[in-house]
């Protein structure tokens, strides 16, 4: 059975304009040791649905669909039941380490506050274990730094220290939302090194979220594209990266820089802007802004089309049926009702599409 399994999610949100979908019926499932990415431009709905899975959405929001946890339905979950999970068996690392840090406290105290919370460990054991976490992720003098407060570390320690919360209790499952935002490339690299490491390091299932095609790239197995609350593309990320089946995913791909382009060249952009929530299409969400589509396109969902056989996914074993163990089964996806016009006018590929470095946004 996978960690996680979503079903169909959809999330509302109230506006000034009234209710918007902010997630349109996405379904995707996780097994211990696997890593998805979710990739997309601001808005397009991936930290929505990374506080879906927390229970941490608005108290205006309505949720529908099902994201059952190891068996457990979190939809309509109670709070004290959401409270036992979050820090615990689920852990998240937030977007911006100054805000996701409380002001007013020591970085020591809340790095032992989950122990003492979720393992009712004492004072001083929830010290010790706090200390050697804030070690672990780079934190240097950690015992001298305990008491602390958040404003006397930089944005990279202040990362780190987020990252030795999220990891406090050992979660099953880490969801990491842009870890990396407003990092230089030297210290992204090195999170993100030590997220990868310490996921391996303790079997969890990691989502990562980005904007980045190059920390998607080198550090998720599989991915999802996302657009407007929807996800337009998924599946192994080699796979997508190498046939970006999505007008959307090609837009991405075309309007990274490269290496090595003429001097004053101009990068491919996508026409149009992303439009509010409340102002998407009732078809595809990327129809307004696709030279691909046609009228069916904005009125009608497209459905999913199965690109290529499943294959099987870099996670580690998951329980199988009464024969042994299987790994799960990872299969390329879109959603478009003009994927044979896309693959028709895209240049004849000669190979995989290039891997990007990290530091390439989408």
């Amino acid at each position: 059975m996978p960690l996680l399994e979503v079903e169909n999610l959809s999330v509302h949100l109230q506006t000034q304009r009234g209710p918007a979908q902010a997630v349109r019926d996405i379904s995707f499932s996780l097994a211990r040791g696997e890593t998805l990415g979710l990739i997309g431009e601001s808005g397009c709905g991936k930290s929505i649905t990374a506080l879906s899975l927390m229970g941490l959405l608005p108290d205006s929001a309505t949720v529908a669909g099902s994201i059952r946890f190891d068996g457990q339905e979190l939809v309509g979950a109670s709070d004290d039941a959401m409270r036992g999970l979050r820090g615990n068996r689920i852990g998240m690392i937030f977007q911006e380490p100054m805000t996701a840090l409380n002001p007013v406290h020591t970085v020591g105290h809340q790095a032992a506050e989950p122990l003492r919370l979720h393992r009712g460990a004492s004072r001083h054991g929830a010290r010790q274990q706090a200390i050697a976490l804030m070690d672990r992720v780079g934190i240097a003098n950690a015992a001298g730094r305990f008491d602390a407060y958040p404003h006397q570390f930089s944005g990279g320690q202040r990362q780190r220290i987020t990252i030795a919360m999220a990891l406090a209790c050992g979660p099953d499952l880490l969801i990491a939302d842009e870890p990396t935002t407003a990092l230089d490339v030297t210290l992204q690299g090195q999170i993100l090194d030590l997220i990868s490491d310490l996921v391996q390091e303790r079997g969890m299932a990691l989502i990562l979220i980005s904007h980045d095609l190059g920390v998607i790239a080198q550090n998720a197995a599989r991915m999802m594209v996302m657009y407007g609350g929807s996800v337009v593309e998924s599946g192994p990320t080699q796979d997508v990266f190498a046939n970006m089946a999505h007008p959307y995913t090609r837009g991405l791909f075309g309007a990274r820089p490269r290496v090595g382009a003429a001097r004053g060249a101009r990068l491919t952009t996508i026409a149009g802007s992303v439009p509010e929530l409340i102002d998407l299409p009732q078809g595809c969400p990327f129809a307004d802004r696709c030279a691909f589509a046609v009228a069916q396109c904005g009125v009608e969902r497209p459905p999913v089309t199965l690109l290529g056989p499943p294959q099987i996914s870099a996670g580690r074993n998951v329980e199988g049926n009464a024969q042994g163990s299987a790994k799960p089964l990872s299969r390329h996806t879109a959603y478009c009702f003009r994927l044979a016009a896309v693959a028709a006018a895209a240049e004849a590929p000669t190979a995989a599409a290039p891997i990007p470095a990290a530091g390439q946004a989408a």
